[in-house]
């Protein structure tokens, strides 16, 4: 890799850091290509990204962004996973951990806040935006549908009561 690649690929994580909103620190301890490539599309699909990236190249790209408190994290292989959404990148990440033991959660950073690794499985925990969206969802549809009962349950009693005198005049 030469200087200018470097400065790119310094640059491009830079932007990345200035644009998520978390970003997760991983450690990969002897993961074949096969296990990487799985966690690569296990995270796009949770819509997160996943980088092994350069140490010192991280550690550069980090400078000027909330995500300074990530410095001392960057030791040894190390992954980096981030997402727009609080929760995607946690989530997909410590799901993957628990299935392989060869990836670690080091640590994070939701912005200046900077966790640890039980805080990015506190994290993980959480309801993602989706999620958090539907159940909004569900709450205000909630109140519009009882009133729509309520609304027709005395038109039912009356069509009842009508239907029933209308079979005992019959019989």
């Amino acid at each position: 890799m030469d200087r200018s690649q470097k400065a790119d690929a310094v640059a491009q994580l830079n932007a990345v850091f200035n644009e998520v909103s978390v970003v997760v620190v991983t450690r990969n301890l002897g993961m074949t290509v096969a296990q990487s490539t799985d966690l690569r599309n296990k995270m796009r699909d949770a819509g997160a990204s996943y980088k092994v990236a350069k140490n010192r190249l991280a550690k550069l790209a980090l400078k000027d962004t909330d995500y300074v408190g990530l410095d001392d994290m960057l030791t040894g292989p190390v992954g980096l996973a981030w997402s727009a959404d609080p929760v995607a990148a946690a989530k997909a990440a410590v799901d993957f951990a628990k299935s392989n033991d060869k990836l670690e959660i080091v640590g994070g950073s939701m912005g200046a806040v900077v966790l640890d690794e039980a805080g990015i499985k506190a994290l993980a925990s959480m309801p993602s935006l989706d999620e958090l969206r539907g159940k909004l969802v569900g709450l205000i549809n909630a109140p519009a549908t009882k009133i729509a009962q309520v609304v027709t349950a005395p038109a039912a009693k009356v069509a009842r009561v009508f239907g029933a005198y209308a079979a005992k005049d019959a019989a």
